[in-house]
Formats: C-alpha cells, sequence, structure tokens
C-alpha cells in the first residue's frame, strides 16, 4: 500500500486545511518544487497535488506552482492531480504537462457525461475524488452536500472506467482524528477499482488499519498535515505499509 504525501497549492504556496476551510489554511512551504524534491527524498512513490483555488473558482489557478513540481521531480515517480479540472482541454494540458493522473471530483458529479468523455478520451489517466460525510457526496470545495450515496455513485463512475476512487471522509480532514476506516472498507467491497483513502491518515495506527483492510482493494493512503507536522513520520509509514502489504496482499485488483 502507497502512502501518499499531498501538496496542497493555495495562492502557490503549499498549505493545509482544516476540513476544506480556505481560512484556515496553514502555510508549509512557499517553495513546491523544494518540497516536492523532499518527498521525493524521503522515499514517496507518488505524490497527490490539488489547486485549492482552482476547486473553488472551477478552474485552474496554481498551473505554475504545479509546473514546478513536474519540472523538480522529472520522470521520477508518478503524481495525481484534482481542483478545478472541468473540460478535455485542461485535462490535455496537465498530461502534456507531465501529470500522470488527473483527479475529477465535483464535476464527475455535477455532469457525469464529462466525466465519462474523459475517461474515452484519455483511458488510464483518470481518477474519481470522491468527498463524503456521513455517506453522502459533497461538491463545490465541500460547501455543499448532496443526496448522492457515494458507494452508488463510486459504481457508476467505476464503470465508465475510472481508474481508482479517491475516498475523503470530510469531516476528518485535516483534524488528525483518524481516517474512518469501516466507511472506506465499505466502498472498497463494493468495487473492483482501488480506493484510496484519504482524510485523518494521521498515525501509525491508521496505517496498520488500512492495512489490514488492504485485501479489500485499498491500494493507498493519502497524508497531509499529520507529516508536515510531525504527528506522521512519512518514511517509518511507508515501511510499516510494505512490511504488512506482504502479510495482506490484495485480491484481484490492478494496483498502481
Amino acid at each position: 500500500m502507497l502512502i501518499i504525501p499531498a501538496i496542497d497549492l493555495k495562492d502557490g504556496h503549499c498549505v493545509r486545511l482544516k476540513q476544506g476551510v480556505m481560512e484556515n489554511a496553514t502555510v508549509f512551504s512557499q517553495d513546491p518544487g523544494a518540497m516536492a524534491r523532499h518527498w521525493l527524498e524521503q522515499g514517496a512513490r507518488r505524490l497527490h497535488l490539488v489547486d485549492l483555488n482552482g476547486a473553488f473558482a472551477g478552474k485552474p489557478k496554481n498551473e505554475p506552482a504545479i509546473l514546478d513540481i513536474v519540472e523538480a521531480l522529472g520522470d521520477e515517480i508518478p503524481t495525481q492531480l484534482g481542483g478545478g479540472i472541468r473540460d478535455l482541454e485542461t485535462i490535455e494540458r496537465y498530461l502534456d504537462d507531465g501529470i500522470t493522473y488527473i483527479i475529477i471530483g465535483t464535476a464527475a458529479v455535477k455532469t457525469p457525461g464529462f466525466l465519462h468523455d474523459a475517461c474515452n478520451a484519455f483511458p488510464g489517466h483518470i481518477m474519481v475524488g470522491l468527498d463524503a460525510k456521513d455517506g453522502k457526496v459533497a461538491v463545490n470545495g465541500w460547501s455543499k452536500v448532496t443526496g448522492h450515496d457515494v458507494v452508488d455513485l463510486a459504481k457508476k463512475f467505476e464503470d465508465y472506467g475510472v481508474e481508482a476512487i479517491i475516498y475523503t471522509d470530510i469531516g476528518r480532514d485535516g483534524m488528525l482524528t483518524g481516517v474512518n476506516v469501516q466507511a472506506t472498507m465499505e466502498l472498497a467491497r463494493a468495487l473492483t477499482i482501488p480506493v484510496i483513502a484519504s482524510g485523518g491518515v494521521s498515525s501509525l495506527d491508521d496505517v496498520k488499519a488500512l492495512c489490514e483492510i488492504e485485501s479489500e482493494g485499498i491500494a493507498g493512503a493519502i497524508t497531509g498535515r499529520a507529516i508536515y507536522e510531525g504527528a506522521l513520520n512519512f518514511k517509518s509509514a511507508q515501511a510499516l505499509a510494505d512490511e504488512l502489504s506482504t502479510k495482506n496482499r490484495p485480491r484481484d485488483i490492478t494496483y498502481f
């Protein structure tokens, strides 16, 4: 199971939010490229990038910082990017820039036809980010909770051909309160594509708990605030995941 450092971008800086509130941003670095290299040197095998301004604006807002990250990494590890991606031209541009996977969130829920077109146009490169509270999907930078059931939507998007579902419990994200293992497991069990856990991954206990259900289809865990504030040591987390993954190899799922 991959432990995936998150780099959230706001106004060109690396930040972390609490429960998705832009006013609750803590700046961790003003050099996104250097931060990306740091996690690469720490042994990261993938990075999770989010254009926070873009997520709220509905269009890319931190492209220069994203390009700095891609340049800093070269071709050494894959990247996955979400936030404000609403059209095929933006997807194509980011893929041409060197991003590996594109994450579609709000647009997947509001305009599923766009997601379907994206999967057809860029097979193997499209993921969906589903953010949920009490089992219901949230959109628009978490500002609105819909009536859509997260499992039902995920199964629909699986049929479209998405590579993976990134599942975030928005009640826990950035709060260092632990991952919602039960909800993540229930979602993974309902799908045949991988699930990446996000929101609240803050300790080795969380890593262990997710590794114990890896066989249900958990491919990775995104962590942000915990590794920046020192609550979770990234190297130790990935080492533990590697150790436990040899004991809990997953069912028949294509992993990254």
